[in-house]
Parts: C-alpha cells; sequence; structure tokens
C-alpha cells in the first residue's frame, strides 16, 4: 500500500519516519519531495581502464553547491536528506518527470530497504548534448513509501546502512567475493 500524505505526516510526528531536513512544502499527496545534497563522486579512471567488481574502486569526492554535469557523464549525488525508516516501511526513489524531460536521469537503484539509516546515493546520468547544472537544495526527485504486509525478520543492515554524502559502489564486498 502507497502511503498518503496524511500517514506520512502521522509517522512524522510519531517520529516512526525520519526525514531531516524537511519542509512542508516537500510533502506530496503520495509521496516526498527529495532535494540535492552537495557531495559528487565520480569514479577515478583506471589504468586498465577496465573495473573489476572485486575490488575497491577509488572516487574522486567534490563537495560543492553547484556541479556541471557534462553530456554523457555519470556522477553519484547524495540527497540533502537523512532518512530512517521503520522495518515495515520501504520506498522508491524516483526521478522528477520535469528533469527527465532534459535527459537526466535521475537513478538506476532505486529502491530503499526497511530499516535503513542514512543519506540515499543517487546515480545521475546527463543523456543530453548540452552540460546540466545542478545545485544542492533543488528537487530531483521524489521517494513514495509503501508499507509491507508484515515487519521485515531481517531489516536492513547492509553495507550502505549509515551512508553519508554520495557513496561509492561498496560491490566487492558483496557476500559471493571471496
Amino acid at each position: 500500500m502507497i502511503l498518503s500524505d496524511k500517514t506520512i505526516l502521522k509517522m512524522l510526528a510519531e517520529k516512526t519516519l525520519v526525514i531531516e531536513p524537511l519542509e512542508k512544502e516537500q510533502i506530496q499527496p503520495a509521496s516526498v519531495d527529495i532535494r540535492l545534497g552537495n557531495t559528487f563522486s565520480i569514479v577515478e579512471d583506471s589504468c586498465t581502464g577496465i573495473i573489476n567488481l572485486e575490488k575497491e574502486v577509488k572516487y574522486k569526492t567534490i563537495t560543492s553547491d553547484t556541479y556541471i554535469l557534462l553530456p554523457n557523464q555519470f556522477v553519484l549525488a547524495t540527497t540533502m536528506e537523512y532518512f530512517e525508516l521503520p522495518n515495515n516501511l520501504t520506498a522508491f526513489v524516483e526521478g522528477r518527470s520535469s528533469l527527465g524531460r532534459l535527459g537526466l536521469f535521475i537513478q538506476n537503484a532505486g529502491w530503499v530497504d526497511p530499516g535503513f539509516k542514512g543519506e540515499i546515493t543517487l546515480e545521475l546520468f546527463n543523456a543530453n548534448r548540452c552540460a546540466i547544472e545542478l545545485k544542492a537544495g533543488r528537487r530531483v526527485g521524489q521517494l513514495v513509501f509503501a508499507k509491507m504486509d508484515d515487519t521485515a525478520l531481517n531489516p536492513y543492515k547492509g553495507k550502505y546502512q549509515g551512508q553519508r554524502g554520495a557513496t561509492g559502489s561498496r560491490v566487492f564486498l558483496d557476500y559471493e567475493v571471496k
């Protein structure tokens, strides 16, 4: 069941759902607008030109209120907001249609597990022929919350729990990597 603005406001008041900082204008009928934070990370070039999924990848992280996303460029960014989801709530990250119409793809891994705590890392890609100026504080997407039929047996305790800032891939920590 997708949560309504009324239920989101109730959960925020009860502190069973935490979103900080949050302005009342961000709460939409069935979602919460998410804003761009001020950290951006790009993958550093590999000497082989190949990313090995079993090794930690190095990133260059930039802290700035403005970032120019070049055509066909990929960058990790973060939400301005910090989230704490209860163990019976999940969320979907959705990009804003207005930005998508400019060629800005907001994410490709848009699932937030129950029990997650932290800022959400956004995967941004500019599919346009022109650069796009990104500014911290701008609304870039929505979080749509869904109530689960029961509390999760194993709430999220994964490798991104508690993340702050534009957090790079930790795929090298996957259980199948020996």
